[in-house]
């Protein structure tokens, strides 16, 4: 066997293994954005749970209040079945519906002092808006592992393995730009 046979040899073996590299790295990326999309997953499922349990102490004090308490609820179920689909696209819509229903709703409990002081309407309160806080945290994470796996399966020559593989880009998880607004306070005592 010549120098040509073993420098050839060499250059398929080093090719090879580089293209195992790049395919383990694109499985890594791939994982990470469901795993990201997991703990979200979590997190949607805590406060689905929790709605129905705050509605119904605000149902006792709000009497009048019944559209407000509908938009919740409606909005909880939009989050639940694109949550349930792994619709990234259908759950930013929903989500934003959901966020500003609990804004209202929250907003509404202002004017209702007994509801306010109820210890169950606090704690769920509280534990809805810490739920709130930790799903913006893991959609932070998720659109970075999103982008990260859709930038890799562009750059080359990570794309030839992707496509080869059919590797394919993440949905980023975004919001309506209503949701990205300043709320109007005075417009939801009005």
């Amino acid at each position: 066997m010549g120098m040509g046979a073993i420098a050839t040899i060499a250059v398929i073996v080093i090719v090879l293994v580089y293209g195992v590299m790049i395919y383990n790295n694109l499985v890594t990326l791939k994982h990470g954005v469901t795993k990201a999309w997991s703990n979200i997953d979590v997190l949607l499922k805590q406060r689905h749970d929790e709605l129905p349990k705050l509605v119904e102490t605000c149902k006792q004090y709000m009497q009048y209040e019944q559209e407000t308490l509908e938009r919740v609820m409606k909005a909880r179920a939009a989050v639940a079945s694109a949550r349930e689909k792994g619709d990234v696209g259908a759950l930013g819509p929903a989500e934003s519906e959901l966020r500003i229903g609990l804004g209202n709703l929250f907003a509404v409990a202002e004017a209702y002092p007994q509801l306010k002081a109820n210890e169950t309407f606090q704690h769920l309160q509280t534990r809805i808006s810490g739920l709130e806080n930790s799903i913006a945290d893991r959609r932070e994470f998720y659109n970075e592992a999103a982008n990260n796996n859709n930038v890799r399966i562009e750059q080359f020559p990570d794309i030839v393995i992707a496509r080869l593989f059919r590797f394919g880009p993440a949905e980023l998880l975004e919001f309506s730009e209503e949701e990205k607004r300043d709320v109007d306070v005075k417009a939801l005592f009005s």
